[in-house]
């Protein structure tokens, strides 16, 4: 199997990325796809990923019959594998009419509840797969003069017993894993580097001489930062879910500010006091919405109705049905600043909070500050 040679620094680490099994489900219905135009399978397919970075993956198990094709990618899970190291994802590939469908066979779960990536009923293969999919399957048709369209099914044969070690069940979705991805890469993420990782970069960005920083958990709030924001990330950091420790690391450094930009689902942790936000250390997302609802007047109807969602973007509309939105993403905003400066003590720290789907959501007292001394204007070049 062809190692992906891409290689991240992590203190005094060299630690090796993987790719996603986004990324292998994509790469196999190339391969499929060459086979069903050409006659023959490729020993391996390349592809670039959303974070830019190229990817070789060797094709295994081929197999063809009467208008159809499939293999399968290998899932290369880096330094840092999860529990989907090593496991087949296969894609088998159909010739149509016209256009693209995309479907998930065996160990691929099924969308069972509202509220996630995908709606109900339909395989759980992200959106970010899906375009990648869709990519290498059209660069095929062009690269060999077809008009014609593409099935695909992607299957996973271990999903099924994968899917007991993950939050899938809980989530509602049912019969396998997901096949995930935003950027199509696998970054190691150990507790200890991802920490270290933040440390640098927090350092790195003191010994500018920036007295400022922004902070996001993740790409969701670098992009929504920049995007929507228009936040410069010259002065930016990624903390993913030790925000804690981010802010004790500041304080170290003499930051004078600290801006947090981040998805509901994450801060609301933070404003009911997890200061590590992993799903293996604190939830209480549900927890901490229907207190803050029921401070604002929401009764037990709605109360149960918000501690069924699965996700705090689910919860939003039964929120605006009762006309409470404004008042709870004010209140938990409140509890949310609270939390953060009894961590960060005399260092200015403010927060905001968005959706993907409804976007700006809440703002602590005091943040506006903090955004106007990281706003950007509109070159874009000025941010990076």
């Amino acid at each position: 199997m062809a190692k992906l040679e891409h290689y991240i620094s992590v203190g005094q680490k060299r630690l090796r990325c993987g790719y996603t099994t986004g990324t292998c489900a994509a790469a196999a219905a190339r391969g499929a796809a060459e086979a069903l135009l050409t006659g023959r399978f490729p020993p391996a397919v390349t592809l670039t990923t959303p974070a830019g970075i190229d990817v070789t993956a060797d094709l295994l198990h081929s197999s063809a019959g009467p208008g159809w094709a499939a293999c399968a990618v290998e899932k290369d899970g880096g330094d840092d594998p999860d529990a989907t190291d090593g496991a087949l994802v296969y894609a088998r590939v159909e010739k149509t009419a016209a256009g693209i469908t995309i479907d998930g066979g065996e160990g691929v779960g099924r969308v069972t509840k509202p509220g996630l990536d995908q709606p109900m009923g339909a395989a759980a293969i992200n959106s970010t797969p899906r375009r990648m999919i869709a990519a290498q399957l059209e660069a095929a048709a062009r690269d060999h003069g077809y008009a014609g369209g593409f099935s695909v099914v992607i299957s996973i044969p271990q999903g099924s017993a994968l899917a007991k070690k993950t939050f899938n069940p809980r989530l509602g979705i049912v019969g396998g894993i997901s096949v995930l991805g935003t950027g199509g890469i696998v970054r190691p993420m150990s507790e200890e580097a991802l920490m270290e990782t933040t440390g640098a970069e927090l350092s790195t960005i003191r010994a500018r001489g920036e007295d400022h920083v922004l902070v996001t958990p993740g790409n969701y709030g670098e992009d929504f930062s920049w995007d929507v924001l228009r936040l410069s990330l010259r002065r930016w950091a990624m903390c993913s879910n030790y925000i804690g420790d981010a802010i004790d690391r500041a304080v170290s450094l003499g930051f004078k500010s600290f801006l947090l930009v981040g998805h509901l689902g994450k801060l609301i942790k933070v404003a009911g006091g997890a200061m590590n936000t992993h799903s293996r250390t604190a939830d209480g997302r549900r927890e901490t919405l229907c207190a803050h609802a029921a401070l604002c007047g929401a009764d037990r109807g709605l109360a149960e109705r918000l501690f069924a969602c699965l996700t705090t973007d689910e919860a939003i509309p039964l929120l605006d049905e009762a006309g409470l939105r404004e008042a709870v993403m004010a209140s938990v905003a409140k509890a949310l600043g609270e939390n953060l400066r009894r961590r960060a003590g005399e260092m200015k720290i403010g927060a905001l909070f968005f959706s993907n789907k409804f976007g700006v959501l809440g703002i602590t007292p005091g943040a506006d500050e903090l955004l106007a001394i990281h706003s950007a204007g509109t070159d874009k070049k000025s941010a990076e």
